[in-house]
């Protein structure tokens, strides 16, 4: 008579638990698959989950969960918000530009729908202590509100100056509120903005993690760095608040790029801002107060376009990617990271090969040495292409901006990589105006005096080790 075996009670534990964990790796990359995301984007994550499975699973948990089909507010507040944004609208086929701008415009409003508006001026600051010393004495300016919102706002000397200005402000009857990322202040002493909750300022962090929310909202940050005072006067660009900003750091200067917009603009940074507060605060920023008819203060155009997680389309991706197969002279970038896209590096290389001057400005020395040599493994094909390479050396080059032709240029907080395209929360101004793109190339050129031309020979002559570990952190580009 034959004896049937039966395993000991342990094995039948371990057999039940490797069952469960093989059908769960299973069923995430097939999740993955029929997602029908990026390629290259699908085949990282199922690369990571079969040689690292548990490490992969837990990265998937954090990461890689898909946002795109969720939205912030409802379409009905979305209207009630741009019938008090849209005060004239303009006819973008009379607008005296070129055939390429008025193209990039009708996307920008296609993809964001928003509004051109014409009539501003524009200040542009390089460094933190030129930024901060006007931003202060606007925020001390302000007659009737205030809305500032930073992924970092630290509490350290620069924070805690601008929240001392807010706490007088406040004293003087000025309506304050302020929206911070939540993991970028992760270190910021809870007593810092609960000080300024004590003297009525209204404050809230952006996408809170606490469980069971953890695994769903980590890898969605809010990375914009905007502030309206009164309706007037805006602030965009790639500047936190912190004092690395201003002092740089221990083994080198911090280069950055910020404006300052007064005009109608003004407009799009308060509806953006009034999006993400209804978002979190449950609060309609729709008051005619908040959107009020600006005169014209100078001859800039300029778009606002938010960029996230959430929508149909890669608005900041496809703005960047229409304006450089535009580009006919000189397409001019600089940027922390250098992560492209497949169809953003092939723009590049197209307009490369076109013979079009395109020069790609990315720091010697990052923050992040991941990324870093995620981003070095992208130039030697840049280079083949004919495109100018360029090393900042002085310390870390932190701008995000895109110069096209002589009309065109963008400025704001979208790295030229992955996660910024497809996970955060960005937004940047789209400027259309021959002096400030002529203010823009000569800051860009003055800044390639402070670099080192990469040299095709040279680059391919580095050290073998160091291509390999390159090319690895390529492969995990489209997930980090």
């Amino acid at each position: 008579m034959q004896i049937l075996t039966i395993l000991p009670i342990n094995n039948w534990i371990y057999f039940v638990i490797y069952t469960i964990y093989a059908i769960t790796i299973l069923g995430t990359i097939f999740i993955i698959i029929t997602e029908n995301r990026n390629p290259v984007k699908s085949l990282a994550w199922v690369l990571v989950l079969t040689f690292l499975p548990i490490v992969g699973l837990i990265l998937y948990i954090f990461f890689g969960q898909n946002f795109k089909a969720k939205r912030m507010v409802s379409r009905r507040i979305k209207r009630k918000l741009r019938k008090r944004d849209y005060h004239s609208i303009v006819n973008i086929d009379d607008l005296p530009l070129s055939e390429e701008s008025k193209q990039e415009i009708k996307l920008c409003h296609s993809l964001c729908s928003v509004p051109y508006y014409g009539g501003n001026r524009v200040k542009i600051y390089t460094t933190g202590a030129d930024k901060f010393e006007q931003y202060l004495k606007d925020l001390e300016s302000a007659q009737d509100y205030i809305h500032i919102q930073y992924y970092i706002f630290e509490d350290d000397k620069l924070g805690t100056r601008v929240k001392d200005t807010l706490l007088k402000c406040a004293r003087k009857g000025i309506q304050i509120r302020v929206l911070y990322d939540d993991v970028g202040c992760w270190s910021v002493k809870k007593s810092f903005f609960q000080e300024m909750r004590n003297a009525g300022i209204v404050v809230r962090p952006f996408l809170e993690i606490s469980f069971p929310q953890l695994a769903s909202r980590i890898n969605y940050r809010n990375h914009r760095k905007i502030t309206v005072i009164d309706g007037h006067i805006g602030y965009i660009g790639g500047m936190n608040i912190a004092d690395r900003y201003v002092d740089g750091l221990k083994w080198g200067t911090w280069r950055d790029t910020h404006l300052r917009i007064e005009g109608p603009a003004v407009q799009g940074l308060q509806l953006l801002f009034a999006v993400d507060w209804s978002f979190e605060c449950k609060e309609i920023l729709s008051d005619s107060r908040f959107f009020p008819q600006i005169e014209h203060k100078g001859t800039s155009g300029i778009q606002i376009a938010p960029g996230g997680p959430i929508g149909e389309w890669s608005n900041i991706g496809m703005l960047f990617l229409k304006a450089i197969t535009n580009a006919k002279k000189s397409v001019y970038i600089q940027t922390p990271y250098f992560l492209p896209t497949d169809s953003l590096a092939k723009a590049l290389q197209t307009a490369a090969l076109a013979k079009v001057d395109v020069r790609l400005m990315i720091p010697k020395r990052s923050d992040s040495i991941v990324l870093r040599l995620a981003s070095f493994s992208y130039i030697t094909e840049m280079l083949r292409a004919g495109v100018k390479v360029y090393f900042y050396q002085p310390g870390l080059l932190h701008s995000k901006t895109l110069i096209i032709d002589d009309e065109l240029c963008s400025v704001g907080s979208t790295n030229f990589d992955f996660r910024s395209f497809e996970h955060n929360f960005e937004a940047n101004a789209f400027i259309y105006d021959q002096a400030v793109n002529s203010e823009m190339k000569r800051i860009f050129l003055e800044d390639q005096q402070q670099c080192r031309r990469i040299i095709q020979h040279y680059w391919r002559h580095r050290p073998f080790i160091q291509k390999g570990i390159e090319s690895i952190m390529r492969l995990l580009s489209p997930v980090l």
